[in-house]
């Protein structure tokens, strides 16, 4: 795809305060995108978070420019996540060589079929992850994408070698190079050392709440195992630059999303509400959702299918108004 005009600069206020989750809007994830693309030319998003997705399938740039064109809204930033899963039979070409990626050479040891059938962890310890990371990003770039975000980075990031300054650096000097304003995070989870936080220009992660949309105090969730990081806690916010909040979503009935997708719609608007005010601070921004996947049989309200929810007040969840609202700050 060609490259585009030079997008403005980043306001990493306005990421903050009218940031919204958009999984896969330039993917074509959503079953009925057309209306997904109406929906965010109605909002009052400027950022589109995860609006290129990854997860397990290598980003199509012909798709990612197709929908660009139909997006009408004059300032926005769009967001691309560089997942944790990836698919080792895919077929992508190496534009730098010319020949296809080798991506089960990409995989971390062991992480074989761990998201399903050809899934596993890619590891920034193989030089053939990195050159697909450096060919995604720089045409992202290109096409005027200007927030990436690295999924779960602790099970990419290289245990014997610490990479992950060394690809943001880089991808920091071909941005400059272009002209392109970028910014940079991860999900970081449990990672307290400040000089690795302060590689990012954010971290970011789910807020972990409960049937009444309260959120905890502690450092980390206590209905997870292990540490379930709650970013916003002084532990990790402290040390960081910024941190990116949003209902947590992976397809499971006790998620951010699914949970709240089974309120009432009077609750979830009062749960959005109150999480975008109590995160509405110097260092935190709360992400509206504006597409994620459920569990199957979640029994919420839900989107286009059962398994997605959507706002749009053309599906059953009809949280459009009080989303647009929120951003809007009246």
């Amino acid at each position: 795809m060609p490259e585009r005009s030079k997008p403005a600069p980043v306001s990493m206020e306005r990421l903050k305060n009218q940031g919204c989750v958009a999984d896969g809007l330039l993917s074509e994830y959503h079953p009925e995108n057309d209306e997904f693309i109406r929906l965010i030319n109605r909002s009052e998003c400027y950022y589109l978070h995860r609006a290129i997705e990854t997860w397990r399938k290598p980003p199509d740039f012909q798709t990612v420019g197709y929908v660009m064109d139909q997006i009408e809204k004059k300032e926005v930033v769009y967001g691309m996540f560089v997942a944790e899963a990836i698919d080792f039979r895919a077929d992508y070409i190496n534009e730098f060589t010319g020949k296809p990626f080798d991506f089960r050479t990409m995989c971390r040891k062991g992480s074989e079929h761990i998201w399903g059938e050809g899934s596993c962890k890619p590891t920034f310890g193989s030089g053939e992850y990195r050159e697909y990371i450096k060919l995604i990003t720089e045409k992202a770039i290109d096409a005027g994408i200007q927030s990436f975000t690295f999924g779960q980075i602790y099970m990419q990031e290289d245990p014997d070698n610490n990479r992950a300054e060394k690809i943001v650096s880089n991808m920091r000097k071909y941005a400059k190079e272009k002209g392109v304003d970028i910014v940079i995070g991860a999900q970081t989870g449990s990672i307290t050392d400040p000089e690795y936080l302060k590689i990012f220009d954010y971290i970011e992660g789910g807020v972990g709440i409960d049937g009444e949309g309260n959120v905890e105090n502690g450092a980390c969730f206590s209905k997870r195992g292990g540490c379930w990081a709650l970013l916003w806690h002084p532990e990790y916010s402290s040390k960081a630059n910024n941190v990116l909040l949003h209902l947590d979503w992976t397809g499971i009935p006790d998620d951010d999303l699914d949970i709240f997708a089974r309120m009432t719609r009077e609750k979830r608007s009062e749960t959005l509400k109150r999480l975008y005010e109590k995160f509405d601070t110097e260092k935190t921004g709360f992400l509206l959702p504006y597409f994620g996947v459920l569990y199957k049989d979640n029994g919420g309200c839900y989107g286009p299918k059962k398994r997605f929810y959507s706002p749009d007040n053309n599906y059953s969840c009809k949280d459009e108004d009080t989303i647009n609202t929120i951003l809007k700050g009246i």
